[in-house]
């Protein structure tokens, strides 16, 4: 197999895969080397095995991170126009349904990972599987790879490693390892997208209830996020797109041992003073001859129904029309701000994604490279930049990954560049290298200063100068030639 390539791409995920077709198509030789048996597993989970793969809005309000702006110049490269362009010269058809989220025509995440093999092999991209990188380090210009497969070489590096979420998908953050080995620095990392996990023994009786809800997360008394939409009650907490959208602030407070918690709103599209006079209107009203858990049917899921009755002390089959207006202020002051504590997520094998990464102060945000280390460059998850639900991800993956392959190609072609001059250079005598300088800076230094006509008089006195020169020099040779002939006969008379 071959062993140097003039990029190594480490990763064949969503971004890895288009690093390398992007470096390839640049006209770079790309390996990617990817430690699982198949290359992009998480793209098959994406979009409930649907993928949605981007979305029509876009903008650094759909993204996350220490520096959410870090994202902009990639995306003006490479944005949700380019990235529909490029997946349908692939063959894929994207169709836009709900809230701008894209998917392709297919309705199958296998048809963009197939897309994506096929143009692999298009461009002739050699992918390595089940690789097992030990090591990435850099030495003499070179990068170099040691695997279980023996050691692989290369001008430029593109670092695709995805994150620490869905591990079974291989992403497992040993990415991480070799980030820190050349000195960069990182951003904590949690689980991001992921179930937050309550304290509240209502849980259990609320399971398997989908409604909709507007979710607000706490920190130390502070709101610090909100989302609506349709929210999952589990048996350990909260899931959903709600819960997810929050849940990497959740996952932060918890780290930093800062109390958290939630409240759920069931009539979000209600203020305070409409819902109280809909639920007294449902009991004193409509309630004759109803029980209070009668009168509730209708609003809620009959479980969840139970729970607000209960949390607000009102037994189930007490008449509704008895209920007091204050019993009735607190039932409807529940509705909209049921409370739970969040004790945890659900981890980094539950997480879509992974927040933290590759710290963003330390990558150039047109090319995906590193400040500190020439040719190194980063994509996709790896780095401090999620994005919420709805194909932000991926598209980050996308974006990214273009970014980081064009530019890893170029450094590796201007890499090849300097390589060839300097061996030409190498190939002449340090004198004549020495001419060949000053003459050039003479050259630079004229031009400064002359018109056209003036420099071209300058460069013929210039090169005349260098005529005389070489003759006087020619005929110092000569003699000094000829000085040690004598000298050598000399000494030969001498010895005879």
């Amino acid at each position: 197999m071959k062993r140097r390539f003039d990029v190594i791409v480490a990763g064949a995920g969503a971004s890895g895969l288009m690093a390398g077709i992007q470096a390839a198509r640049q006209g770079a030789e790309v390996l990617i080397l990817e430690h699982m048996d198949q290359a992009g597993k998480k793209i098959l989970a994406t979009g409930n095995g649907k993928c949605n793969f981007t979305n029509e809005k876009q903008g650094i309000a759909y993204y996350r991170g220490k520096n959410p702006a870090f994202v902009l110049p990639a995306l003006e490269q490479f944005g949700l126009e380019e990235t529909l362009d490029f997946f349908r010269k692939l063959g894929i058809r994207p169709i836009s349904r709900r809230d701008g989220y894209y998917y392709p025509a297919s309705g199958q995440a296998s048809s963009i990972r197939e897309a994506l093999l096929m143009e692999c092999r298009k461009q002739k991209v050699s992918i390595a599987y089940e690789i097992g990188i030990r090591s990435i380090q850099k030495a003499d210009g070179n990068f170099c790879f040691s695997t279980k497969q023996g050691n692989f070489y290369s001008r430029a590096c593109v670092i695709a490693t995805g994150g620490k979420a869905a591990k079974k998908t291989g992403s497992d953050g040993s990415g991480f390892v070799y980030i820190k080995g050349f000195g960069h620095k990182m951003t904590e990392i949690v689980p991001a997208l992921v179930q937050l996990q309550g304290n509240q023994s209502f849980f259990k009786k609320t399971a398997g209830i989908r409604a909709e809800c507007c979710l607000e997360l706490y920190i130390d008394q502070k709101k610090t996020a909100e989302d609506l939409g349709e929210l999952q009650l589990t048996e350990f907490g909260v899931s959903g797109i709600p819960a997810f959208q929050v849940s990497r602030y959740a996952a932060y407070g918890l780290l930093e041992g800062k109390k958290v918690r939630v409240s759920m709103n069931f009539l979000p599209g209600f203020s305070e003073e409409q819902a109280r006079e809909l639920i007294q209107e449902q009991f004193l009203v409509y309630g004759e001859g109803k029980t209070a858990e009668e009168a509730m049917i209708g609003l809620f899921p009959w479980k969840l129904n139970l729970v607000f009755l209960e949390e607000s002390r009102i037994l189930p089959e007490k008449p509704a029309v008895s209920c007091r207006r204050k019993e009735l202020e607190r039932l409807s002051f529940l509705v909209q701000h049921l409370e739970s504590e969040i004790v945890g997520t659900k981890g980094f094998d539950h997480a879509q994604v992974t927040a933290g990464g590759a710290d963003t102060d330390e990558i150039c945000p047109d090319t995906m490279e590193s400040r500190l280390v020439p040719g190194l460059f980063f994509a996709g998850e790896a780095v401090d930049i999620d994005g919420m639900c709805g194909g932000y991800n991926l598209q980050w993956a996308w974006t990214s990954g273009a970014a980081a392959g064009k530019s890893a190609a170029k450094f590796s072609k201007d890499q090849e560049f300097c390589v060839r001059n300097n061996g030409a250079a190498a190939g002449k005598s340090a004198a004549e290298f020495s001419k060949d300088q000053e003459f050039g800076a003479r050259n630079n230094g004229a031009a400064a200063g002359k018109n056209p006509a003036e420099f071209s008089s300058y460069q013929e006195k210039i090169f005349s100068g260098r005529k005389r020169q070489s003759a006087s020099e020619n005929a110092d040779s000569a003699v000094s030639k000829e000085h040690k002939i004598s000298f050598h006969s000399e000494k030969n008379r001498g010895r005879t």
